[in-house]
């Protein structure tokens, strides 16, 4: 799975990689509707955003079908206050 995920990712930027800043002012039509090539890229990391979501989504649940329970990605849910003091006592960082 992670040679996929990887390979579509080198897809994307080998993409964006020719782009000059005159190509970011163009339009391309999404949809029957007009954007520019940074809207364009905007809209699809979105999309992509959308779908990583669903990812991990799907994680959390096998892994918690499976173990019983799952490591949040994130700030766990009510413990923002501890998090938000470890970050200012130097105990994590705020990645």
């Amino acid at each position: 799975m992670l040679v996929l995920w990887e390979r579509g990712w080198k897809i994307l930027f080998d993409a964006l990689e020719p782009l000059t800043d005159a190509d970011l002012a163009r339009t391309v039509t999404i949809r029957s509707e007009p954007h520019s090539v940074m809207q364009a890229i905007s809209r699809q990391m979105a999309h992509y955003a959308y779908h990583v979501g669903q990812i991990v989504y799907l994680a959390k649940h096998f892994a918690a079908a499976k173990t019983g329970k799952w490591e949040s990605l994130s700030v766990p849910r009510g413990k923002s206050t501890q998090f938000t003091a470890d970050v200012a006592a130097g105990r994590r960082s705020q990645r």
